[in-house]
């Protein structure tokens, strides 16, 4: 059995290449990859054309639209929760520099399952009657061969390279994730290549009661990144950072999204 390869951040985010479809675990303010979001806006050049996907689109899907790294997004819902909309990319998708490719949760749902099982689409009444075909023409219809009803094919959605952020790694390659699991475990199965950020290297992982273990070789690369979802949440480890969330809308507001990666700084680093 091949145990996951232990790298460092730069490497890990050296791994990403432009147009890929890029897979961004945890959900809403909770458990996301920041620090390798981080990762990729420090490359030079960096990446550019990424499909961002994702059951739910936060801060950490914000810095790399902000950043020019991303051409479409697919995810039913992008924002900042309790902190307001996400600003770089509603800037994007009023001006229309970037694609935002129509989801719904069943969508997103079954294109992953579809993945998951190896077959082109997945069929379901979902969308029947609206007007979301017409946004999403790649959507095509089947009729049911038992029923002769007609349904929606929902197609498999490509995954190439998913990272997710969790508690801890070991040298064998298992990781556990808290019990916040968004469509994690989904997006490990689908993705060609799967990424963890983790916030602790640890002797051996165990199971818990606020924790999943996931065995290796649940992921192809691990990568030591303390505080590593930070101003988002990472239970039990820390919460989350609501004052850098409001600089973060303020400093965009004020069209300052550069300098303000350039003051970005983890809380115990902060003077």
């Amino acid at each position: 059995m091949a145990y996951a390869q232990w790298i460092s951040l730069e490497a890990a985010a050296a791994l990403v290449p432009d147009g890929a479809t890029l897979a961004l675990g945890g959900m809403t303010v909770y458990r996301r990859p920041v620090a390798f979001a981080r990762a990729l806006l420090a490359r030079t050049p960096r990446p550019r054309d990424l499909t961002l996907l994702s059951f739910t689109g936060g801060y950490e899907s914000d810095i790399l639209v902000g950043g020019g790294c991303v051409g479409a997004v697919r995810s039913c819902y992008f924002g900042l929760e309790s902190f307001g909309f996400a600003p770089m990319f509603t800037e994007a998708a009023q001006k229309a520099t970037i694609r935002v490719i129509e989801e719904t949760e069943v969508s997103l749902s079954l294109g992953i399952r579809a993945r998951l099982a190896g077959v082109g689409f997945l069929p379901s009444t979902a969308w029947i009657g609206t007007d979301l075909p017409a946004l999403r023409p790649d959507v095509k219809t089947v009729t049911d061969p038992y029923s002769g009803e007609t349904l929606m094919a929902f197609p498999a959605i490509p995954c190439d390279i998913a990272v997710l952020h969790g508690l801890e790694g070991d040298h064998e390659g298992n990781f556990t994730l808290n019990q916040n699991l968004g469509v994690d475990m989904e997006l490990i199965f689908a993705a060609t290549t799967v990424i963890v950020t983790v916030e602790r290297v640890v002797e051996q992982c165990q199971r818990g009661d606020d924790r999943y273990m996931m065995p290796t070789p649940g992921a192809n690369y691990l990568v030591h990144a303390p505080h590593g979802a930070w101003p988002t949440s990472c239970y039990p480890f820390y919460p989350i950072g609501g004052g850098e969330f409001m600089r973060y809308v303020d400093a965009c507001n004020a069209g300052a999204f550069e300098a303000y990666l350039e003051t970005f700084a983890l809380p115990d680093q902060a003077g």
